[in-house]
């Protein structure tokens, strides 16, 4: 009596014999969508509960700076997903517009146009609206590199087409800068350049040289600063110095930081418990702000610290995820751009809350408020979406 045949050994049979049918199917990352939805929805919880006292006392309504993130981030949101159904080619055309605009915006600060606000000119005012020209210089570095990368061929194999390149992301940078006096914008539109630089060439020993030359400069800069006794009226060499030792200038410059670590330290390993923040009632300054990741100490404990870096890793992987299985070069560079700009917002800020870094006025993305800011990361969003869509998942289908 004949052995009847396995499952597994049909399908080897139905194989060679050629009875497979294999389909592109469309992709689309809905774990990419997820988790920008959960971080937004948990940096609206966080920002209530870290602004209502600040609201109340300076609008007389609790939720005043929640109601404006809410509607920002929600209409913010569905512009992403408009912007996944756009063919992200179709930029091509609008490259070189979109980065001499951003360099003009960038210049316009300097004009009556700008507007100084928390003792910095950053902002520019048009018409009704108010935004700060240096996060549209992100967006136009990450697409014009990635575009140039690819005309250029394999001249960008090149010291010669890695400088090419350095100099269009060092313009922006440089306007950053100068024009914005900005110097968080302009290393965050530094190291993006580098880091798609750091992509397209193959080889690694100038980077570590780079690398190594740079950190021996730090230490030298450091230790210059540490043993000065006056700033000389520089703001930048003061950050630096009260980096180093905050308890210096706790009645000034240190107290926010401080009051950041006093925060985090108050928390414990579970928190307080969302909502019963003491350091949000006034002793954080701008705690919605820059320093909200230290109310999230306070308030969730260490637990919650880690959900929010878990978040951002998970929204890391899948556009890592997305820059891997990208259809072409060009969308593989574009999501790259974007990986790189989200990771060194989240490092800088939550390093700076901690005092690894001096304070350099990084958001946290997503969680932190700003109009400006969430329309920008949303843009960005909708186009690694869009990239995703290209995305051709092979699927093998058995013919009966």
């Amino acid at each position: 009596m004949a052995r009847k045949k396995t499952q597994g050994e049909q399908l080897l049979e139905q194989r060679k014999s050629g009875r497979f049918s294999k389909k592109n199917s469309a992709y689309f990352d809905y774990s990419l969508l997820a988790v920008i939805i959960l971080l937004t929805c948990f940096g609206l919880i966080m920002l209530y509960s870290t602004s209502s006292y600040t609201a109340q006392m300076s609008q007389g309504d609790d939720m005043f700076f929640f109601k404006k993130q809410a509607i920002i981030s929600t209409g913010c949101i569905i512009f992403a997903i408009v912007i996944s159904h756009i063919d992200y080619h179709s930029l091509e055309r609008f490259i070189f517009p979109l980065y001499f605009l951003a360099a003009v915006l960038m210049i316009l600060v300097r004009t009556p146009l700008g507007v100084t606000a928390n003792g910095a000119r950053r902002w520019l005012q048009i018409g009704p609206v108010q935004f700060q020209p240096a996060e549209v210089s992100k967006i136009a570095v990450i697409v014009l590199l990635s575009y140039l990368i690819i005309s250029m061929g394999r001249n960008v194999k090149t010291l010669k087409g890695c400088f090419v390149l350095g100099a269009w992301g060092g313009v922006q940078a440089l306007l950053a800068y100068v024009c914005t006096d900005n110097l968080s914008t302009a290393i965050i539109i530094f190291a993006i350049t580098a880091g798609l630089i750091f992509v397209a060439y193959p080889d690694m020993k100038p980077f570590i040289i780079g690398f190594l030359i740079g950190a021996v400069l730090i230490i030298i800069l450091v230790l210059y600063l540490t043993s000065m006794s006056d700033s000389g009226g520089s703001f930048r060499v003061r950050r630096i110095q009260v980096w180093l030792h905050p308890e210096n200038f706790a009645k000034d410059d240190g107290y926010q930081t401080l009051q950041a670590l006093y925060a985090i330290g108050s928390g414990g390993l579970f928190g307080r418990g969302l909502g019963n923040s003491i350091q949000k009632l006034g002793s954080v300054p701008e705690a919605h702000n820059d320093m909200i990741f230290s109310i999230i100490c306070e308030e969730l404990g260490i637990f919650g610290g880690v959900f929010v870096l878990v978040l951002f890793g998970y929204l890391l992987y899948r556009l890592f995820f997305i820059a891997q299985n990208a259809p072409d070069m060009f969308g593989a560079l574009l999501v790259s751009g974007i990986f790189i700009h989200i990771a060194l917002q989240v490092i800088l800020n939550i390093a700076v809350v901690v005092n690894l870094l001096p304070n350099t006025g990084v958001t946290l993305p997503f969680i932190s408020y700003g109009g400006t800011s969430i329309l920008f990361l949303m843009s960005e969003m909708g186009l690694a979406l869009s990239v995703s869509r290209k995305i051709k998942i092979e699927k093998t289908e058995v013919l009966l």
